[in-house]
């Protein structure tokens, strides 16, 4: 099984993060961005993006999809339930992880922290992007307040999906100080058997 990644990919470390937290053994294969749209690598995932899952050569791509994979395959019902409710509570939050945190948190992350020779990947004007970012996490928080998880009373993919953006807020000129419920969420996630970080995250205030 090879992952191909780049360092400071979020959505690569989503499928990095849950990899290791499932204990999966991997190859990690690091892909330079200007390769993405190279006719290669177009092979692996027409959409010229990564992460790219190969397994039995085959290719799954999106960080989603990858997520939604491996809890199929290796999770049972603990990561990706299959009744119709725990699953809908699950998918929900895939849906904000890939709305308000991508088109918010990702975005301003981009403009702020990258900006320079990325203009191409930035989708989302910068004060745009923050305030789509304030939207989702005052979502979460409304969960998180009387919640220890995002769905059902466990760690799921929710928590996968969500949590990498989260987590890097500062480099995307966001402070989590006013949602408070998200960086308590922030730790109880970090202490997960497993867990991984990536370069930035060592920034996120305990």
């Amino acid at each position: 099984m090879k992952l191909y990644v780049a360092e400071r990919s979020g959505n690569a470390h989503k499928a990095r993060l849950f990899l290791s937290i499932l204990g999966v053994e991997y190859e990690a294969v690091d892909v330079a961005y200007l390769s993405l749209q190279g006719p290669e690598f177009r092979v692996k995932n027409p959409r010229g993006q990564i992460p790219v899952l190969e397994v039995d050569g085959r290719h799954i791509w999106d960080s989603q999809a990858i997520l939604v994979y491996l809890a199929r395959r290796y999770g049972g019902e603990d990561w990706l339930p299959t009744d119709p409710d725990g699953m809908a509570e699950v998918m929900q939050w895939l849906a904000l992880s890939e709305n308000e945190l991508l088109l918010g948190i990702a975005q301003a992350r981009i403009g702020t922290t990258f900006a320079a020779g990325n203009e191409d990947v930035i989708l989302v004007p910068l004060d745009r992007a923050k305030r789509y970012a304030a939207r989702g996490l005052r979502v979460m928080v409304e969960r998180l307040a009387a919640h220890d998880w995002l769905a059902l009373d466990r760690p799921t993919i929710a928590e996968m999906a969500c949590f990498t953006y989260a987590a890097l807020t500062h480099e995307a000129g966001i402070d989590i100080a006013p949602y408070g419920a998200v960086a308590r969420w922030l730790e109880r996630v970090r202490s997960l058997p497993g867990f991984v970080a990536m370069p930035g995250m060592e920034a996120v205030p305990a």
